[in-house]
């Protein structure tokens, strides 16, 4: 994982004009839809497991 992971695409409007805002890691503004958002890491998901059964 990176220090600093770069969105795409705005989550609100989809535009894809997007710069770091603020000071803390994640934070980043929308220049089209003029909102601000922050990112963040929640952890990792157990392996699937095939067959959809219980386990």
């Amino acid at each position: 994982m990176t220090d600093r992971a770069v969105p795409f695409h705005c989550p609100y409007c989809a535009d894809e004009d997007l710069r770091p805002h603020g000071e803390k890691h994640g934070e980043w503004e929308c220049r089209a839809c003029q909102r601000a958002f922050r990112l963040s890491f929640v952890g990792q998901l157990a392996p699937h497991r095939q067959g959809g059964g219980p386990a």
